[in-house]
């Protein structure tokens, strides 16, 4: 079983395009998608329509959730709270049913996939340094966590010794009897000062994970930013990737 798994895609439709392109050439046979699907980019309808129609799991991220009231704005930024309430304008009925449908967490015999952490995950907390790395560890009872939300692709190894591997593309095979959490990173929004789009795929037979790399139309997804009205910042943060 091969999965392609991915997250935070925000809106950025030139982004998911180019992910699911890519998704192509890799023989999966099931997509999840770990939230986020709205949020700082123009396009979120069509996001979410071609997420809901590619992936057999779909979770919650904190951004999906506050554009329909979910969860409280008051601790984002201006400019992710200004981008929020311009895309609640921009979903319809269904658009919103469907998001508040959504699970915040998918159990499967041998991973869990949330959008931020096992520890209180309708409170959106970032999985980023050692205390929330082991606190997260003592929750886990598979041996794989898949997360997003940070847009950091990276993989936490075990409580015991917490290793991290962080770089521009990563492939690793999972060894019997340790556990991992794997951020798949940012398909819209990529804040490791790389531009290019991120996304996963896990073989659960060859037991290996790999987080890839893909460029898309940046101009275009920032034009649309701009013509939309929304904060500049948003569009010009994509290129640099932070």
């Amino acid at each position: 079983m091969r999965y392609g798994i991915f997250s935070d895609v925000h809106g950025n439709l030139e982004a998911l395009k180019a992910v699911l392109k890519a998704y192509e050439t890799e023989n999966i046979d099931e997509y999840i998608c770990l939230g986020d699907m709205v949020g700082y980019g123009a396009n979120p309808r069509e996001c979410l329509a071609l997420v809901r129609d590619t992936c057999s799991h779909v979770i919650a991220g904190n951004h999906d959730f506050a554009a329909v009231g979910k969860t409280d704005v008051t601790y984002f930024n201006s400019n992710a709270r200004a981008a929020v309430e311009w895309t609640a304008r921009q979903l319809t009925e269904e658009d919103k049913a469907y998001i508040l449908s959504l699970d915040i967490m998918v159990v499967k015999t041998d991973a869990i996939f949330v959008h931020a952490s096992l520890d209180k995950p309708d409170k959106w907390n970032y999985i980023l340094d050692p205390i929330t790395v082991y606190k997260n560890f003592m929750l886990l009872d598979r041996p794989l966590c898949f997360i997003g939300h940070s847009h950091i692709p990276c993989v936490f190894l075990d409580e015991e010794r917490v290793e991290f591997v962080s770089r521009r593309e990563i492939s690793h095979t999972f060894k019997p009897g340790d556990r991992y959490i794997i951020n798949v990173g940012s398909v819209g929004q990529p804040r490791d000062n790389d531009p290019m789009s991120s996304f996963c795929i896990y073989d659960a037979v060859a037991r290996e994970i790999s987080i890839k790399r893909v460029p898309y139309d940046i101009d275009n997804a920032q034009r649309k930013i701009l013509e939309a009205g929304l904060p500049e910042i948003l569009a010009l943060r994509l290129v640099h990737g932070e």
